[in-house]
């Protein structure tokens, strides 16, 4: 493990230091070097007092309220798509029926329907949250209802010997049966949430955000910040990634002892 994570990040190392170097070559405005957008970034949202665990005002501002709008966002989509995926998997009926239904509204990009939510409950939060909840929803309910619908019958069979009620069946069987899935839909559903939520603070209206902080450089050709609301865009991406699967590694232990 260790020789893994030393050789992963040494590419990374050696990436970043490429990037510097064809950077400071090219002296380009438009392209700064690393070492550059580290420090913007430090000075835009890390160099505040340790009271503040060193964020600065424009990090409270920005950042805080992106994340809380993604978090509320993802939490949303994934309960509705867990247990709506969950309940049309458990009904041959309604996932033959409800299928290309699902299938359709899948396929549809969700940035393409921001100017709808726009429409539905004008600009503001609503807006952004309820543009992240469609983005997380379909990943998560179809593979939640995947998982459903596959659980094995003899385990089915051996919770009704026991004489295991339909709620005990559910929680008890079904539902840690349909877990790998559905931490597969939310894995899928993290990277599109972040996609929307900056999507979404792009659009006007917005008064805060990390999309907004990004759209206002741009006017300026503030290409600096630009890139460091790319970096922390990135970094954020790949924190969240790593405690979701730290989630899913503790959840599902027991798959992984089995």
């Amino acid at each position: 493990m260790m020789r893994a994570a030393l050789e992963r990040w040494t590419i990374f190392a050696v990436v970043v230091v490429c990037w510097q170097l064809a950077a400071a070559a090219a002296d380009d405005p438009f392209f700064p070097t690393p070492a550059t957008i580290v420090a913007e970034m430090g000075q835009l949202w890390f160099s505040g007092p340790a009271s503040h665990l060193f964020l600065t005002d424009g990090a409270v501002s920005n950042i805080l309220p992106s994340l809380a709008r993604l978090g509320a966002g993802f939490i949303g989509g994934a309960l509705a798509g867990a247990i709506l995926g969950i309940a049309i998997g458990r009904s041959r009926w309604a996932y033959d029926v409800l299928d290309p239904v699902l299938q359709f509204f899948r396929a549809i990009p969700p940035p393409t329907l921001v100017p709808v939510f726009i429409v539905l409950f004008s600009l503001g939060t609503s807006m952004q949250v309820a543009s992240i909840v469609f983005s997380v929803l379909w990943p998560v309910l179809l593979n939640a209802a995947d998982g459903a619908r596959t659980v094995d019958s003899q385990q089915i069979d051996t919770a009704r010997a026991f004489r295991l009620t339909g709620p005990e069946r559910l929680l008890l069987v079904i539902v840690p049966a349909a877990l790998p899935k559905i931490f597969a839909g939310l894995r899928l559903s993290l990277s599109l949430a972040l996609i929307l939520m900056v999507f979404a603070e792009l659009q006007p209206g917005a008064a805060d955000g990390i999309g907004f902080q990004l759209q206002e450089a741009t006017t300026r050709f503030d290409y600096e910040t630009v890139w460091a609301a790319i970096v922390l865009l990135g970094i954020l991406g790949y924190l969240l990634n790593v405690a979701l699967v730290a989630v899913e590694r503790r959840v599902l232990a027991w798959q992984v002892r089995a």
